[in-house]
């Protein structure tokens, strides 16, 4: 089903993209007009406040210049305190809402109205009356005025504080409510953009060492979808190329091998015609039982030729997998006398394999694999050396990997297996590069020598019977390959 966010359809990575980033941009417009606006009260706070202490400052002239005047009685000093108490007069008319907003109205107005009598007494005391009562009337009545201006700027300078508290603790949480908005659309993001990432690198990392296998995403993002659908395009050409190298491989391999068969079917088809220019010339001459022999002899070396075609017919076509129980000794021998041909004289190639040892599997491609690996031990030996080729039933819990064996694949059969050694004495593999030998496409055999799909193939093959198969290698002393295959019978 496509994911919408309250009926709007998104369907692809960029349409959330956008739609985040567009919440995002719409928050912070909202919170950028919300801190415009609360700076605008801000600063007509601050004016307000310019304001009140403009007030409170002129009601402290005002006591100053009283003072003075009851000290020294100069006219200099009514005047300047008459004039103070008209601009106070004059700034509460002025401003009279600001005033109230931060006192009770009643008491602004008994504000306005102790200055209109301070500023009477004042003058009444101007005129020569010097009553020590209107005195102190007048002192009251100025401490009163300058009480209340003290109190507005003290309220003044608390509301101005509350609103700057107010102000920083929602910029605060604009800020941590963007950061976590953001967070939360990256780690969005991160789910739907790194985690398929993460999944298809390891699936390239399992192609590169020869896994190959279709990828699966469970997502609706259409650019993940296009993502997936073209590395499984990918994955299903590069099935399609292996499967042609591998023919590739199979054929180079079945044309070395025909210069063996070649000189092994040269030898039967000698013998045959020989026997039959002896028969021909000597038809009548011929003793019976001699001409039983020789007629026997053509039987048994045209059987001989055909077994030979026969396995060479076997290896080389393509068919379904097919199990059966295999008999391990007849399988080996069948692919020596394939490789007769390419064995040096002074090169001994021995095989012991237990006549009754069977194996579970499909001939044709055993016959592949094992071909390879005794060919590989011959090559690794040059003209000269020892391959030898051996068989036992193991248990399928054996137990500790032994030293110096390094294991690929897992066998999943915990029955009877089949361990066949195949161990030359030629100049071994390095250790930095046993590791990567059943890679695809990796050989250290010089260019145009090999595709680098041998091992590789090898592999396969044993890990499609359920097997594994082991190497043991010491560069100059010669390798060992173990491969292990079941034998179905869970007794052992």
């Amino acid at each position: 089903m496509m994911q919408s966010f309250k009926g709007i359809p998104l369907s692809s990575l960029r349409q959330k993209i956008i739609f985040g980033y567009s919440v995002i941009g719409v928050l912070v417009i909202g919170l950028s007009l919300f801190s415009f606006l609360e700076l605008r009260l801000l600063e007509r706070k601050i004016a307000a406040g310019e304001r009140i202490a403009e007030f409170f400052d002129i009601s402290l002239e005002i006591r100053r210049f009283e003072k003075n005047y009851f000290l020294y009685r100069q006219a200099t000093d009514l005047n300047e305190n008459r004039e103070y108490v008209g601009r106070a007069s004059a700034l509460l008319r002025e401003h009279d809402p600001l005033f109230e907003a931060l006192d009770e109205p009643a008491r602004i107005g008994r504000l306005a109205g102790d200055l209109e009598r301070y500023a009477a007494l004042m003058a009444e005391y101007g005129r020569g009356s010097d009553n020590e009562i209107l005195a102190s009337v007048i002192r009251k009545t100025g401490k009163e005025i300058v009480t209340v201006a003290e109190a507005m700027a003290k309220a003044e300078r608390r509301t101005l504080q509350a609103l700057l508290d107010r102000h920083r603790q929602i910029l605060i949480g604009s800020v941590a409510g963007v950061t976590l908005l953001v967070i939360v659309i990256g780690q969005l993001l991160s789910r739907r953009v790194a985690r398929p990432l993460k999944q298809m690198e390891a699936s390239m990392e399992a192609v590169a060492a020869g896994q190959i296998a279709k990828l699966e995403m469970a997502t609706e993002d259409s650019e993940i979808v296009s993502l997936t659908q073209a590395f499984n395009h990918v994955i299903q050409e590069l099935e399609l190329r292996q499967g042609q190298l591998v023919r590739s491989e199979k054929l180079a391999a079945l044309g070395t091998l025909l210069s063996g068969v070649a000189h092994e079917l040269n030898n039967p088809l000698s013998n045959i015609a020989t026997s039959c220019q002896i028969l021909v010339e000597e038809v009548e001459d011929t003793d019976p039982i001699y001409r039983q022999e020789l007629l026997g002899q053509i039987d048994s070396e045209t059987w001989r030729a055909r077994q030979i075609v026969r396995s060479l017919l076997d290896y080389a076509r393509d068919r379904e997998f097919i199990g059966e129980s295999l008999l391990v000794a007849p399988l080996i021998e069948e692919i020596l006398r394939l490789l007769r041909g390419q064995i040096p004289a002074q090169m001994v190639v021995s095989s012991q394999v237990p006549v009754d040892l069977t194996i579970l599997g499909d001939k044709q491609r055993l016959q592949q694999a094992f071909l390879n690996l005794i060919r590989n031990a011959i090559e690794a030996t040059a003209d000269s050396g020892n391959v030898q080729i051996t068989a036992r039933i193991i248990s399928g819990e054996r137990g500790p990997i032994p030293s110096g064996w390094l294991v690929f694949g897992q066998c999943v059969n915990q029955g009877a297996m089949a361990e066949i050694e195949i161990r030359d004495n030629g100049h071994g593999i390095a250790a930095d590069i046993l590791p990567r030998i059943f890679d695809p496409f990796f050989t250290t055999k010089e260019v145009g020598r090999g595709l680098g799909l041998g091992l590789f193939i090898v592999f396969e093959i044993i890990e499609e019977h359920g097997g594994c198969i082991a190497v043991e290698s010491h560069p100059g002393k010669g390798t060992a390959f173990f491969v292990h295959l079941p034998t179905g019978d869970k007794n052992v």
